[in-house]
């Protein structure tokens, strides 16, 4: 009967770690393009590559980080031990995820910000 819990758990954590991955890096890269864009002054073509790749890279970093943290240690008997374990897993993963969503964000101002200080000024037009 053990086995049965800690499957469900399996069955339960995978679905939702993947699900909240894909939702966080759908978002972030969607509105990311506009950084991108602005980093890359316009240029469409190396802007989404760009962050096509950031896209793949949080993709395997936290895929990964969650099936890291998917071993259930010591035996479960019940539904409440289930719940419990599943809080803990899916919570830390959450806090994870957050942390790395800020991360990106902090490496899409400093771009935006290195960007804009390697531009080259534009001289005021006179009339």
């Amino acid at each position: 009967m053990q086995t049965s819990f800690v499957l469900i758990a399996y069955i339960v954590y995978l679905p939702v770690t993947i699900l909240l991955t894909w939702y966080v890096a759908h978002t972030l890269f969607k509105n990311g393009r506009t950084f991108m864009l602005d980093i890359f002054h316009g240029k469409t073509e190396i802007a989404m590559a760009t962050n096509k790749l950031f896209e793949v890279g949080f993709y395997l970093l936290n895929v990964g980080f969650a099936l890291w943290l998917l071993e259930i240690y010591g035996e479960l008997v019940s539904t409440k031990e289930v719940v419990e374990v599943l809080s803990k897993k899916i919570g830390g993963f959450s806090i994870y995820l957050g942390l790395m969503l800020f991360v990106n964000l902090f490496l899409f101002f400093r771009g935006r910000q290195a960007s804009r200080a390697h531009a080259r000024p534009v001289a005021p037009v006179e009339a």
